[in-house]
């Protein structure tokens, strides 16, 4: 027994740091609206916070399995803490709009390399059959941070202030840090790989631009020339990628992995599909406390629902994808999710709560299914080198698509009401439900993606192994 625990100790420390992360890209959502007030920014003008955070973890997760191979998973572990904490601290202490964005992008440096660097060092530490036994542990604190992070952040705001829902985080990472530097081991590869760093520069450069672009267009900040030009440069950065990936004799990602339909199927699923519902948690919070008038507390405790479905229905999940196929499962419950999305456009000045309480439920459930149902199928055939790169593939893709999302549904919303509405309530509301149908229109549009899936006879026989392989992203 006495062996077991710095290897149990282990699972703890990386089990903390994933909640650590879910629980910030969560509890930052409901905050929003009384950030804006001490910020002097409008709550509807907001999404560069989150948008900010999920960028540079999207960016950065390409480089962290180098970083872990070339330093050693301990100093980047400890290094991804450090950065997290005083991420968190500078967050804390900003005092206007520029600032916040640049220390959630400190924040987002450390936070894109907790979650990777811990499943290498846990994969390495538990190899075969045991991986699937420690992620499951690693993976269960991450689940309650969805659960908890809205209503601990309304529940902060409205009983002390918005600072605190970052302060939260020094006490956890102080900790972290002792017990990282006790219990994290220094795994490295065996010989590193040559970094593709002209292929990343160009990814990085790629996302940045176009996105800027969107989260820039609807009030037309910027300028259109420079907008385009900006869109412009993203996407020649990007087609510049794509042909030096064939060209380069180690590339950031192998083309392998794109050479396989069902990755790609996956990939394009989970990057349309997630569009409209990753601007969900942010208008979500929003619409109950601008437009609807509840306050902080209780916007996050109506959250709650939305996460509680989504732990519900993992284990039906199995189940309904084992007995029906990925691509049955995917078809329909992608018009589900794009309904349940576009049936927040009719929720009016002054909603029951137990109608909200079961809105709310059900957009939880058919959006979980669909992150499970998505991710697996891209995983499904991958194994060996593919299965590491694939990971890493699908994590930078719905943390891209989160970006892409929330500017989209920022964006829009935004348009429609205005840099700084002064108009009256149901006007903003209006603003917000044409945003919702519009969401659910272009989650609806995903379902064409699935058609080219082909489901083999043994559905049920791949299904759990593949969800057991995808757990650990797909929410």
């Amino acid at each position: 027994m006495d062996e077991n625990r710095p290897r149990d100790s282990l699972l703890w420390l990386v089990a903390i740091a994933v909640f650590m992360q879910m629980l910030d890209t969560t509890i930052v959502n409901t905050a929003l609206p009384a950030m804006a007030a001490g910020l002097g920014e409008s709550p509807l003008r907001m999404q560069a916070v989150v948008i900010a955070y999920a960028l540079t973890v999207a960016i950065l997760i390409p480089a962290s399995g180098w970083l872990a191979d070339r330093f050693g998973t301990r100093r980047v572990f400890v290094a991804a803490i450090v950065l997290f904490t005083l991420g968190s601290l500078a967050c804390a202490l900003s005092r206007d709009l520029t600032q916040i964005v640049a220390a959630r992008i400190v924040q987002g440096l450390g936070g894109a390399m907790l979650l990777p660097v811990g499943r290498l060092t846990v994969l390495r530490t538990f190899p075969g059959a045991d991986f699937l036994r420690a992620m499951s542990l690693v993976t269960m604190p991450g689940l309650a941070g969805p659960l908890i992070g809205p209503a601990l952040g309304g529940w902060l705001v409205e009983f002390a202030s918005w600072h605190w829902i970052f302060l939260i985080n020094l006490p956890m990472g102080l900790a972290g840090l002792v017990w990282a530097l006790r219990v994290m081991p220094d795994l490295r590869g065996a010989a590193p790989r040559r970094f593709d760093l002209g292929g990343y520069a160009l990814l990085a450069v790629g996302m940045v631009a176009i996105l800027l672009a969107l989260d820039g267009l609807p009030l037309g900040r910027g300028g259109a020339v420079a907008l385009t030009g900006l869109f412009a440069t993203g996407v020649s950065a990007l087609a510049l990628y794509a042909l030096r990936s064939r060209r380069v004799a180690e590339p950031l990602f192998p083309p392998a992995l794109f050479a396989l339909r069902l990755f790609r199927v996956g990939v394009a699923g989970n990057w349309v599909s997630r569009l409209g519902s990753s601007g969900m948690p942010l208008l979500i919070p929003l619409l109950l406390q601008v437009a609807l008038g509840y306050p902080a507390a209780q916007a996050g405790l109506m959250m709650i629902p939305v996460a509680a479905a989504s732990i519900f229905i993992k284990r039906p999940a199995v189940l309904l994808i084992g007995r029906y196929g990925y691509r049955r499962v995917l078809i329909a419950n992608t018009l589900c999710v794009g309904l349940a999305i576009a049936s927040f456009g009719l929720i009016g000045p002054k909603p029951p709560v137990w109608a909200l309480v079961v809105q709310f439920a059900l957009f939880g459930a058919f959006n979980s299914l669909q992150f499970t149902a998505m991710n697996t199928v891209a995983l499904r055939d991958l194994d060996g080198a593919l299965a590491s790169s694939g990971n890493s593939v699908m994590s930078m893709v719905m943390m891209l698509s989160m970006s892409f999302g929330v500017a989209i549904a920022g964006g829009l919303l935004a348009a429609l009401t205005g840099p700084r509405p002064s108009f009256g309530p149901m006007a903003v509301l209006t603003g917000f439900q044409i945003t919702f149908v519009c969401l659910g229109v272009l989650t609806l549009l995903s379902a064409l993606i699935f058609r080219r899936l082909e489901d083999p006879a043994d559905a049920a026989a791949v299904a759990a192994p593949a969800l057991e392989r995808g757990a650990i992203g797909s929410s």
